[in-house]
């Protein structure tokens, strides 16, 4: 069984520099090396380079578009198309495709970001996933310990790096220790 790890930040903005990009690739690069699957909101952006990263290393990329079809994901949201393998068009707008594409993923990394990054955290908090932060890279992702420790709901499984390679590294291991599949008995349909 393959693992999904969904990357999630800014699809614009000042979080946008040389720096972040470089990241969102090593996050991608290195979901295609741990032989997961990378879903994105199938945006622009840092979720974008995530996906070019992953090409590079020939990893499979799955978007979850807002528009209810190619012509509104491209006309419409005027979002990408090119370095994803398959796109799922929610028709759900953004927060709903959010959602859909939180629940879908089995663990979230969280690279610096802006308000819809932040609707994504609170998503994944509330679904129990994994959750990986990227330190250092700005925005959102820096304030999501404090943002925790303000809620008091304690940190469930959030783990903390400055490190690409290392963040997906400990969350594919998370995955792998923790959400084993099923058995074969249990998988097999009668």
């Amino acid at each position: 069984m393959r693992y999904s790890i969904c990357v999630s930040g800014a699809a614009k903005g000042d979080c946008l520099n040389e720096k972040t990009m470089q990241l969102a690739r090593e996050l991608g690069e290195e979901i295609a090396d741990q032989d997961c699957i990378l879903f994105t909101g199938a945006t622009t952006g840092l979720p974008h380079y995530s996906t070019i990263g992953a090409k590079r290393k020939k990893g499979m990329s799955i978007g979850f578009s807002p528009a209810i079809s190619y012509r509104e994901h491209v006309k419409k949201y005027q979002l990408p198309v090119n370095f994803m393998d398959f796109i799922v068009y929610t028709g759900y707008g953004y927060s709903g495709r959010n959602l859909m594409m939180i629940r879908s993923s089995d663990a979230v990394i969280f690279v610096c970001g802006r308000i819809g990054t932040l609707n994504e955290f609170t998503d994944a908090f509330e679904e129990d996933k994994p959750i990986g932060v990227l330190l250092e890279s700005g925005g959102i992702a820096d304030d999501i310990k404090e943002i925790v420790d303000i809620a008091k709901r304690g940190s469930k499984d959030i783990f903390y790096d400055s490190d690409p390679k290392a963040l997906v590294q400990k969350i594919a291991a998370h995955l792998r220790e923790h959400h084993k599949p099923l058995s074969e008995k249990h998988s097999r349909i009668n």
